[in-house]
């Protein structure tokens, strides 16, 4: 993984992700894009698993549905995005067709 494609990763999943295991899952993935969609649906994973909200009556209320709703729309952006190790539509290259050349008049 170059610096261009690691800078990246830690934009979209903040930079005190653990560079070792971006590492890792992009040797096994080999795309950026998917190592940011395994990770964000490993912590929406989390989030639901945990209760959402709670409440402990006149001391304290912890309520996560705003941070699920977060990764939610982060995931949700992840189609407009372009990663740095994505070829641009430039790159993608030109399909090459090749036909014979036929006299329109055949020789008698």
């Amino acid at each position: 993984m170059d610096d261009a494609v690691r800078a990246w990763l830690l934009a979209q999943l903040g930079p005190t992700t653990d560079t070792t295991d971006l590492d890792v899952r992009y040797a096994r993935l080999h795309s950026a894009r998917a190592v940011v969609n395994e990770i964000l649906a490993e912590r929406r994973a989390k989030l639901l698993a945990d209760p959402l909200r709670m409440t402990v009556d006149g001391v304290v209320t912890i309520d996560q549905s705003n941070n699920l709703s977060g990764i939610e729309r982060q995931i949700a952006a992840l189609v407009d995005l372009v990663a740095p190790d994505e070829p641009t539509e430039a790159e993608q290259g030109t399909d090459l067709l090749t036909a014979p050349l036929l006299h329109t008049h055949r020789a008698r």
